[in-house]
């Protein structure tokens, strides 16, 4: 269907090879019966990512989960809109609940649905990418303009990851003498090595958005987003957007993603360098990290949590260590070299201690934002052990897609994180 009027102002933004969102705003373009203008552009076609969900695995995480009806109520939702603000309302309003509902699933409010574990952070993946494929089709027999279908999956993505809602607290809180604490995770990713991964810093997120952690210094209220395992939306400042209203009002901050296998690493060092290893639209960037006034970018941020407190803490099951390692081109040098002991002066970054990707890169984003709006927090990035199988389990094209041992590692990992972030409220 096409919308029938035209509302709004145009503020056209750059398209990347795999972005799904902009910052700009944007119009609906009129509608060619009712102008005589060329028709509009149609909508990117599917991605990557949603081509994966054409495969066994995803359709069976969905319908375990009972997350299989979301993106057609959402497409339903769609095809009852009449202009541009009701598609946006839609794409806002189904993001948020979508986001809710895997909150509540995680944290045992409502029925579990489905046969999947609860912690599970794979069914909002997946019903996530099942809603913007219908977007994109919707969008190419709307008559809305390429700037507005970008529009409507930025709004989507936002809500839908938890963006929206992580304000960072308001005065109500501190008036209960509640500190703040933002986490973030990722989504999963290497889904063309095994379909059926999950993330353990995604279900980190779900578990703790919104609760009440009990420290020593009095209670803390954590709010907590997912990012996307994309360079085309880092680069586009998804992180930067996310974070600039939140961090400002939290009393600490922590990045997690996956990392090592066996081991928690607290990441002393960040690096402004992105390494090329394909992203999940198997898209492969290398080069400094993109970020707005290049002019100032320093090669290093570092981080700020109570990293061997944090360390000495006896957390849980799996080994926690201060990573104090880095990769740099020294000053006045042409190769690579591995410093145990952090960068040293005037060097070039090629890795920092969580490597070359998007984690490194969404600590080097999250610091160097702490540091350009001058905040005194503590904040910094977390690696999780990988998430791994149980034995008999470990082959994507024979396997099941969970089995206890799985289960008990990633709420294993969810434990131990939840009281690392707790020890670093205490020591902050």
């Amino acid at each position: 269907m096409r919308l029938a009027r035209t509302t709004g102002t145009t503020a056209a933004g750059r398209l990347s090879l795999v972005l799904l969102a902009s910052a700009a705003l944007v119009a609906v373009a009129p509608p060619p019966a009712a102008t005589g203008a060329p028709a509009a552009p149609a909508a990117p076609g599917v991605t990557v990512e949603e081509r994966r969900l054409d495969g066994d695995v995803p359709r069976r995480i969905l319908d375990d989960s009972g997350f299989d009806g979301v993106a057609p109520a959402f497409a339903a939702s769609l095809r009852g809109a009449g202009s541009y603000g009701q598609a946006e309302r839609a794409a806002v309003r189904h993001g948020e609940r979508l986001w809710q509902r895997a909150v509540d699933r995680a944290q045992g409010r409502g029925p579990a649905g489905g046969e999947l574990s609860r912690d599970d952070d794979r069914p909002l993946y997946w019903a996530r990418l099942a809603m913007t494929r219908e977007l994109r089709a919707w969008h190419a027999e709307s008559g809305l303009s390429e700037a507005a279908g970008t529009r409507l999956l930025e709004r989507l993505e936002s809500a839908s990851r938890g963006q929206d809602s992580m304000t960072g607290g308001g005065a109500g809180d501190r008036a209960k003498g509640l500190k703040r604490i933002v986490v973030t995770g990722f989504d999963p990713f290497t889904l063309d090595r095994d379909i059926r991964i999950s993330n353990p810093s995604g279900a980190l997120a779900l578990a703790l958005d919104g609760t009440v952690i009990r420290t020593a210094d009095g209670p803390a209220r954590v709010e907590t987003a997912v990012f996307p395992v994309r360079w085309g939306d880092f680069a586009d400042g998804t992180v930067e957007r996310a974070l600039r209203r939140a961090l400002p009002r939290a009393d600490l901050f922590v990045t997690v993603s996956q990392g090592r296998v066996g081991r928690i690493d607290v990441e002393r060092y960040n690096g402004a360098w992105r390494g090329g290893f394909g992203d999940n639209e198997n898209v492969s960037e290398t080069g400094l990290v993109p970020v707005k006034d290049p002019a100032t970018q320093p090669q290093w941020t570092t981080t700020t949590l109570p990293y061997a407190a944090i360390a000495a803490a006896g957390t849980g099951r799996f080994p926690v260590y201060d990573n104090t390692s880095v990769t740099e081109i020294p000053a006045g040098g042409t190769a690579p070299v591995v410093r145990p002991a952090g960068p040293t002066p005037g060097s070039a970054a090629r890795a920092g201690g969580g490597g070359d990707y998007l984690s490194n890169e969404i600590a080097y984003r999250a610091t160097l934002l702490r540091d350009r709006l001058g905040l005194d927090i503590p904040g910094g990035h977390v690696h999780t052990p990988v998430l791994q199988f149980g034995p008999g389990n470990t082959d994507p094209a024979t396997g099941t897609v969970s089995d206890p041992v799985f289960v008990q590692n990633r709420l294993d990992i969810t434990e131990q994180l939840r009281t690392i972030v707790r020890v670093a409220a205490e020591e902050s």
